[in-house]
């Protein structure tokens, strides 16, 4: 039966669950409680909860004013605006002075659809990886997503974290979820060829691996949920046995998972390396799964991409 719940939810669960105890969590919002699945933390923790309205600058800062105060501030607004209007404060007020705010860019990538490019992010990796001190984490699936979120109460640092707007399919299950902060998941072991992916990509890239499979092509399939940190380690211990490496994501060819995994290779262990992005212009209106199909970033794609690659 296909997942009916989305990332977003799993994080409204999981600080409801340590709200009740720790009542230095904070959540505040830029008038999208609702779009971020937050509404049941404000109506159960209203004085823990701040909405700031469609001011996403404001949000950044009075964020990193609540944890200078000694809270621990969670700011939620869509992924396109909060990497973007935002950008200074996130780099100056958060990242700068180390303060322990967690961004949650929610309706990531090309969640919005028919809103088109103004509401796209596809951009947010490369922006918030450039900043000193900014950690970037895209989790796949909802158990990844909880696992994440446990982690991050545990730590004073500030993240930026991008979730999508819909349920995506599980990459893993409530019993089998391996996960290691800052270290990649190893979802398929394979020694042909390596697919990197993050975020909504790393399902399709699993189904992948089984189309190739089926032909005979063992490929190995990482989940680079942590972007920054990025696991290089992980990276190469896997090009190193394998004939070429594919990476996927939903963002934009310049400065993603892409040109970091080609980064790595090509100082380490010279390999070739396929990137499976966004293109550098407007994309086609549609769902995020007909967006997907037609840019070939599907099971079936990123299988013809692998093949090619090692041909």
């Amino acid at each position: 039966m296909p997942n009916k719940i989305a990332n977003r939810k799993v994080i409204c669960d999981v600080l409801l669950e340590h709200a009740k105890e720790d009542k230095d969590i904070v959540v505040l919002c830029s008038d999208s409680r609702g779009s971020a699945s937050l509404t049941p933390f404000f109506e159960e923790y209203p004085e823990q909860s701040v909405e700031i309205g469609i001011a996403e600058q404001d949000l950044v800062s009075v964020a990193a004013g609540l944890a200078k105060s000694g809270k621990r501030p969670y700011a939620a607004s869509p992924a396109s605006f909060l990497s973007t209007r935002s950008y200074e404060q996130a780099k100056v007020d958060c990242a700068y002075s180390n303060q322990d705010v967690k961004l949650i860019g929610i309706s990531g990538g090309i969640s919005y659809g028919a809103l088109g490019m103004s509401h796209h992010s596809a951009q947010d990796i490369a922006a918030m990886c450039a900043i000193p001190n900014m950690r970037v984490y895209l989790p796949s699936d909802r158990f990844q997503t909880r696992k994440l979120f446990e982690a991050l109460l545990q730590d004073e640092k500030p993240a930026y974290i991008r979730t999508g707007r819909n349920p995506v399919e599980d990459t893993y299950t409530e019993e089998n979820c391996p996960f290691e902060m800052d270290h990649a998941t190893v979802v398929r072991e394979g020694s042909d060829v390596t697919i990197v992916a993050c975020g909504e990509m790393v399902y399709p890239a699993k189904k992948a691996a089984e189309l190739l499979a089926a032909e005979g092509i063992q490929a190995e399939v990482l989940d680079m949920y942590c972007l920054k940190p990025f696991d290089a380690a992980a990276v190469i211990r896997s090009a190193e046995k394998t004939k070429a490496v594919v990476t996927v994501e939903e963002h934009a060819p310049f400065g993603g998972l892409g040109a970091m995994t080609a980064q790595a290779v090509s100082a380490n262990c010279p390999k070739k390396v396929v990137e499976i992005a966004l293109p550098d212009a407007p994309v086609i209106t549609g769902t995020s799964q007909e967006v997907f199909d037609y840019y070939g970033m599907n099971a079936e794609g990123i299988a013809a991409k692998a093949k090619e690659a090692i041909a």
